[in-house]
């Protein structure tokens, strides 16, 4: 049988109206209670990178947790509500301003939700995540369509790298900065988490420069939920007019044989994929590469064709967030403002990901400049 997901256009974020599709997209599945059991603990996981509004398309849009919440609340399920945001080198960001400024504090006071904080964490073979997840009986993830740097696509998979307890995400963007690496492990946390049900959130969503504030908002105008997350990455990816297999965490998730990758095997039910589609999605500059190259060029030339952050210091407010979130100290304050030392740059990206302004941008190798990528 074909792994099913449903795929349904939403305009806006009106509230009505988005309870309506996303009512309606797991209804297409089979209903709530295909997936929950009535009166179990629930936990919701949004994406809250950092303390944003839902309006600039970083974070998950409070509306759309909310209609996901109110339809577990119609099998009366216990529901907690919970993101491990950013980490700024070994400081975590504020996770009350986090929800404050994301409006899901807001949101969940009004439909008396308990908001947690991932502070307690348990090991999970290579890595903690929050012990919040000995605490309930199945997890509801609730993720952002966004592009990434890293991983090319950040959605239904990665959206629960945010499990991981506290500064140690500092830690696995250190130990597995490769982008093939890093995607296992987000896999790896795929893999043990497997949620019960996945609601993502396009109605907006970010292309360019992503998943951070240098992304570019995008009215992509779609709701889809399934239980795959794998097979979801891989028509938000087609969405985007790029192949399945070119987001890394899917990719490496198909190699793997975790979830189901090729399109022939997915049904989408409610709205035609052709419906939906727009053009191409802007990519990543750090992640363009393999849509530009053969992957035999890419293997002789990727040691030469390079990308790393740099800053325009018109922009730069010299907040120091670039430093306290670089895992490798790679970041100083200098008098003429913030300096990279790239003998320890891992090109995560991460000082991209938390920088208010807007000041961090992409620097090209040489040979990349040459070749003209």
């Amino acid at each position: 049988m074909k792994t099913k997901i449903s795929l349904i256009k939403c305009r806006s974020y009106e509230s009505a109206l988005v309870f309506e599709n996303v009512q309606k997209a797991i209804t297409l599945l089979g209903g709530i209670s295909e997936f929950i059991k009535p009166k179990s603990r629930v936990l919701v996981k949004p994406n809250l990178l950092i303390a944003k509004p839902p309006e600039l398309g970083i974070t998950t849009h409070p509306e759309v947790v909310r209609a996901v919440i109110r339809l577990l609340k119609t099998i009366d399920c216990t529901l907690m509500l919970g993101d491990g945001p950013s980490v700024w080198g070994y400081q975590v960001e504020n996770v009350n301003a986090v929800y404050e400024a994301t409006g899901m504090k807001a949101m969940c006071a009004q439909e008396d939700v308990a908001l947690v904080d991932f502070d307690k964490r348990r090991w999970r073979g290579k890595f903690p995540l929050t012990t919040w997840l000995d605490q309930c009986d199945y997890v509801v993830n609730v993720p952002k369509f966004k592009t990434h740097q890293l991983t090319v696509l950040t959605g239904a998979v990665k959206n629960l790298f945010g499990l991981v307890s506290g500064t140690y995400k500092t830690e696995l963007h250190k130990n597995y900065f490769n982008r093939d690496d890093f995607s296992g492990i987000v896999v790896d946390i795929y893999n043990e988490i497997r949620p019960a049900l996945t609601v993502v959130d396009g109605i907006t969503a970010l292309e360019g420069e992503g998943p951070g504030t240098t992304g570019k908002l995008r009215q992509a105008g779609v709701l889809l939920a399934g239980v795959d997350c794998v097979a979801l990455d891989s028509i938000l990816a087609l969405l985007m007019g790029i192949r399945p297999l070119d987001a890394t965490t899917t990719k490496n998730a198909a190699l793997r044989h975790i979830g189901t990758h090729a399109v022939e095997d997915i049904e989408i039910l409610g709205d035609r994929l052709t419906d939906c589609a727009g053009e191409p999605f802007l990519l990543p500059t750090a992640s363009s590469l393999s849509q530009k190259l053969h992957p035999a060029v890419i293997s002789l030339a990727k040691k030469l064709i390079r990308y790393y952050p740099c800053v325009e210091r018109d922009h730069c407010i010299r907040c120091a967030g670039c430093i306290k979130a670089c895992p490798t100290k790679a970041i100083t304050m200098k008098k003429k403002g913030i300096v990279f030392d790239y003998s320890k740059c891992i090109a995560c990206f991460c000082c991209q990901e938390t920088c208010p302004a807007k000041a961090i941008t992409i620097k090209k190798s040489l040979a990349a400049k040459i070749i003209g990528l």
